[in-house]
């Protein structure tokens, strides 16, 4: 069973929420593949990621940097995993094709944009017919994350979920 969080953006945009998500992804030891809209998307997220705090470092490339398998993070319009990465991060309306074939799913999407919203609760009964165990987490005010929804959870006895809040 794969797990499938879904970020649903309702206080700041992708260019912000997506470097916090992904450091935390690299802390953690986890290699990604970021899958967005096009290759002109992938190049503006690419150069958002070396740019986005003076502070901080966050490896990663896209096909214009090459060596896709020494990257923890890559960046990519299409699915792909050079880099043997277990994480998916999706981005621009992006799928996979099989989220099974995942260790984790993350999806990203404009809380603002009810075509993006009407997408992901698609996803998200779809997701939850095949098993997966489902997470749902809105952004708080501060730009961190509440969880507001579980479903197919094993740590819980009836696979539905608790609230909880992270940042």
């Amino acid at each position: 069973m794969t797990r499938v969080d879904f970020y649903h953006l309702t206080r700041s945009p992708l260019e912000r929420a997506l470097p916090r998500l992904l450091m935390r992804v690299w802390r953690s030891g986890a290699r990604a593949v970021v899958l967005a809209g096009s290759l002109e998307r992938v190049r503006t997220l690419n150069s958002l990621l070396w740019t986005f705090d003076a502070n901080t470092w966050l490896p990663h490339g896209c096909v214009d940097d090459g060596h896709a398998d020494r990257q923890p993070i890559w960046l990519t319009d299409h699915e792909e995993r050079p880099n043997d990465a277990t994480l998916a991060v999706l981005t621009d309306g992006m799928v996979v094709a099989d989220p099974g074939a995942w260790a984790r799913v993350l999806e990203l999407f404009d809380g603002h944009d009810a075509a993006a919203v009407a997408a992901a609760r698609e996803r998200w009964r779809s997701a939850r017919e095949a098993g997966h165990a489902l997470y749902y987490w809105q952004q708080t005010e501060q730009g961190g994350w509440t969880e507001k929804a579980r479903a197919n959870d094993p740590d819980t006895a009836d696979g539905e979920g608790r609230n909880g809040a992270r940042d």
